[in-house]
């Protein structure tokens, strides 16, 4: 039997999720908006060009990634940091499913102790931040 065993050949190769991370990570160490050639050579050049720009409009899609037009390139740049991203996966998910409720009653009732204070807390922080309903906080002082 000769060749590449088909586990080894297989643990190489990359999950979307996987690449996509990786392609954020490389945005993230980036000292400004990126080129997809730059994030090829930030990754070690392992993968195509093709793979990597498919990777950043994959992302795009999704808001995780900003572009804007330089010269006949298009430069990258994360929308957000990792938890954003994370947050902005979460918000996905639930939009996506049909009965809201019954998720956000899962996903809460699953929450250890400490998550579950963490998140009365900020969400007794966002409610204190805004304003009464009714009232227009730009009319004050005047």
């Amino acid at each position: 039997m000769g060749g590449t065993p088909f586990g080894k050949e297989r643990s190489r190769r990359r999950g979307q999720g996987q690449l996509e991370a990786q392609v954020l990570a490389a945005l993230h160490r980036s000292p400004g908006p990126a080129t997809a050639a730059w994030v090829q050579e930030g990754l070690g050049g392992d993968l195509a060009y093709t793979t990597v720009m498919t990777i950043l409009s994959r992302l795009h899609a999704k808001g995780a990634v900003t572009r804007e037009r330089s010269g006949r390139a298009y430069v990258w740049t994360p929308a957000a940091d990792e938890a954003g991203l994370a947050a902005l996966r979460m918000r996905r998910v639930l939009d996506g499913e049909r009965d809201r409720d019954a998720v956000l009653t899962s996903f809460v009732s699953a929450l250890s102790a400490h998550d579950e204070q963490l998140l009365r807390t900020l969400l007794d922080r966002a409610t204190a931040d805004e304003p009464a309903p009714g009232t227009d906080p730009e009319a004050r002082g005047g």
